[in-house]
């Protein structure tokens, strides 16, 4: 019987992307430590305590609305009630409120103590210092009761929550002016490859701009982690040891693109290998085959395919995951959402493939998705001009146009 090739379809040694992902989870611990920061230097950070509410929010009786405050029951005579004061929000009515009186309230104004309802300014004729209302509330209405919101001592955030605007709102309306968010995971990166050049270089003949390293530099970036950039490398097994060494050293997780195969140059996946600490994975997916994945030193590995769509592929599906792991967020899987093709697909079954699409929503609602490109897994082009991936079961064929989908939109992979 022979050897499944690399590029055999239905290499049957090769991992379900489910089962991939399963083991990076399991392996993937968050970082520790933590700091205090100030709010506005938190959004983004993961918190690393639970909070509670130190009181109730809101702390008094206010208005939800601008009218006037009065006693429910003096609505049953329907005679003219006599106004005494004003409440506005900040600035509060000191006095008493007694029977056939009222308050002109302003919305957030702190509704008076011996009064039970509000009613609209609206409902109300104003007749000199006195008002008359024309449409009764019910007794209680158009009040914000203390504790409404949140209740002195309840939880108001959990530790591992990702604090966005409205969580910081949130702490800002408890009087916190400061909070402890986790440690920033350290992320060191390189692509490899004797074939690349920088911006800005002379290409030679069978050469090609490095476009892997600010690809992850920007999803970097944009996961939420001190990044570590430690260049481009040549194909040199020492200058490659000597880098991994250094990344070991500084970093919680090392991301490099390049040499994850298993080619006389693919040097990345020798030192993995004598080291013992990570394994040479093949996925049964598209684009994305090739994973290097396990421990270098006291640094989680990934080690990327070179091709430019693979490498972007196989972060959102695997690192990504695992960094948010690492700091110390609960992973949820990418919303998946089902569309109309307009495209005919072109698949072979063996291998879960990923395709880049075009989505977009008509006016009743519906989705519709068409590829965006050539599919090939160089074409970076095609992941520019995309706004989801297309995700075609392992088992399926080719699918014609007008079949249903499912789609992963992109900011449920890479925000």
């Amino acid at each position: 019987m022979s050897t499944p090739s690399s590029c055999d379809e239905t290499d049957l040694e090769a991992l379900t992307v489910e089962q991939a992902l399963a083991r990076v989870l399991d392996t993937v611990e968050p970082v520790g430590g933590s700091e205090r920061v100030d709010l506005r230097s938190a959004h983004g950070r993961v918190l690393a305590h639970a909070v509670s509410a130190p009181f109730d929010v809101p702390p008094h009786a206010n208005s939800a609305m601008d009218g006037f405050a009065l006693r429910h029951a003096d609505l049953a005579t329907g005679e003219r009630l006599h106004i005494v004061g004003e409440a506005f929000a900040g600035r509060p009515y000191r006095g008493e409120v007694g029977a056939g009186e009222c308050v002109r309230v302003m919305t957030g104004g702190v509704v008076p103590h011996d009064t039970d309802t509000v009613v609209q300014q609206e409902h109300v004729a104003v007749e000199g210092d006195g008002i008359r209302v024309q449409r009764s509330p019910q007794a209680g209405a158009n009040i914000r009761h203390p504790g409404e919101d949140l209740r002195a001592g309840a939880t108001v955030l959990s530790a591992g929550q990702r604090l966005g605007a409205a969580e910081l709102g949130l702490l800002a309306s408890l009087g916190l002016a400061e909070i402890d968010v986790r440690r920033l995971p350290r992320v060191a990166y390189f692509s490899t490859g004797d074939e690349l050049r920088a911006a800005g270089e002379e290409l030679r003949e069978g050469d090609i701009y490095d476009s892997n390293r600010i690809t992850l530099h920007g999803l970097l970036s944009d996961a939420g982690v001190h990044a570590i950039d430690l260049g481009h490398l040549p194909d040199d097994e020492a200058i490659t040891r000597g880098a991994m060494a250094q990344a070991a050293e500084q970093a919680d997780l090392i991301v490099t693109t390049g040499g994850a195969s298993v080619g006389d140059a693919d040097f990345v996946t020798r030192i993995l290998r004598e080291g013992g600490g990570a394994g040479f994975w093949k996925i049964a997916m598209k684009p994305g085959r090739p994973l290097n994945f396990g421990r270098f030193g006291n640094a989680l590995f990934f080690g990327l395919p070179g091709n430019p769509v693979s490498a972007m592929v196989t972060f959102a599906l695997f690192v990504r995951p695992a960094i948010k792991r690492l700091r110390g967020e609960a992973y949820v899987p990418p919303l998946v959402l089902h569309a109309v093709t307009r495209s005919a697909l072109r698949k072979v079954p063996g291998r879960t493939d990923f395709q880049r699409g075009r989505l977009t929503q008509h006016s009743d609602g519906t989705l519709e998705v068409e590829a965006a490109g050539i599919q090939a897994s160089h074409i970076l082009s095609g992941m520019s001009r995309a706004n989801c991936l297309i995700r075609l079961p392992r088992e399926s064929a080719s699918v014609e146009a007008g079949a249903a989908v499912e789609v992963i939109p992109f900011h449920e992979l890479f925000r």
